[in-house]
């Protein structure tokens, strides 16, 4: 009985400990000034207190965290954003962005930005080829952008970039190239069509320490097929989001968590030697099409 009282107490007295300490690191924030850092630093606070309580965190296993995060910074430069990947696959940036994406009306649904996105992509216009040579199946992309009253958004600039067929994107390489990215503007009916290629499969850079704690905790690098939209216009909220390849045996499994029912989408496969859409000669090559019928929201 002595002994029952004795651990009683001990973990009584343990509470108090932890919980006056944060306490008082709550405390050291209330003479911020800025209202809103004041409130994600105290909540900061809050959760990550509870995670070391919650999982009775070793010292050993917070010297392990310190030098991951320490590795993920190393890794960090200008081509590669090992801390973003991070974001990504412990499905933060996904829940970031349907935070900041309220569903609105039909509006299309918008995913994760990802790290492949380049500023002055080429411009081309409507039916134009945003391929750039690269190895791929080529895909006719067609469809509209309205407002979610139903009214076409003449002039709205789509954004628009992939991987070849090997999984690459252009910037992967060191050599200037630039292919699968474009940009060009919806028509006076809210139009638009490009050539681009057939998504495929591809992993993330998964040769750094994201990459290693995927492989200890079971977890596969490959994202789903996808293709990259960013569409702007005038009073209505800026879409980023992708089109996915229905039948892809990755939509469930995608890394980042990126993959939405309604951005699933058909891509048909065409017969070679049937016409093309524009009369483009395509050699007798098999090619595929798909429809994706944008709808932006207000913006806030």
């Amino acid at each position: 009985m002595t002994t029952s009282t004795s651990q009683s107490t001990s973990s009584v007295d343990q509470q108090d400990i932890e919980e006056r300490l944060i306490r008082n690191v709550l405390k050291s924030f209330e003479g911020c000034a800025d209202e809103r850092l004041k409130q994600v630093m105290q909540s900061l606070v809050r959760h990550l207190h509870a995670f070391v309580r919650d999982v009775r965190l070793t010292e050993e296993e917070w010297s392990t965290a310190i030098s991951f995060l320490t590795e993920v910074g190393h890794i960090t430069d200008d081509q590669r954003q090992e801390f973003v990947l991070l974001s990504d696959v412990l499905g933060v940036s996904m829940q970031t962005i349907n935070v900041n994406n309220e569903a609105y009306g039909d509006a299309t649904e918008a995913t994760v930005f990802g790290p492949f996105f380049v500023d002055d992509a080429p411009l081309i216009e409507i039916g134009g080829d945003i391929a750039g040579g690269a190895a791929g199946q080529p895909c006719w992309v067609e469809g509209t952008v309205k407002d979610t009253d139903g009214n076409p958004v003449p002039g709205a600039r789509i954004e628009v970039w992939e991987a070849d067929d090997e999984g690459f994107y252009d910037v992967q390489h060191t050599d200037g190239r630039v292919y699968g990215r474009a940009h060009l503007f919806s028509d006076e009916n809210g139009e638009y069509r490009f050539w681009g290629l057939t998504p495929t499969p591809y992993p993330i850079p998964h040769d750094g320490p994201v990459g290693r704690m995927l492989t200890a905790t079971g977890r596969s690098p490959m994202r789903a097929s996808h293709l990259h939209f960013m569409v702007t216009a005038p009073q209505l909220r800026t879409l980023i989001t992708h089109i996915f390849v229905q039948g892809d045996e990755l939509l469930k499994s995608d890394t980042v968590f990126g993959v939405k029912q309604s951005l699933i989408k058909n891509f048909e496969q065409v017969a070679a030697g049937t016409q093309t859409p524009d009369g483009r000669d395509l050699d007798d090559e098999q090619w595929a099409r798909v429809r994706f019928d944008i709808v932006l929201a207000p913006a806030q």
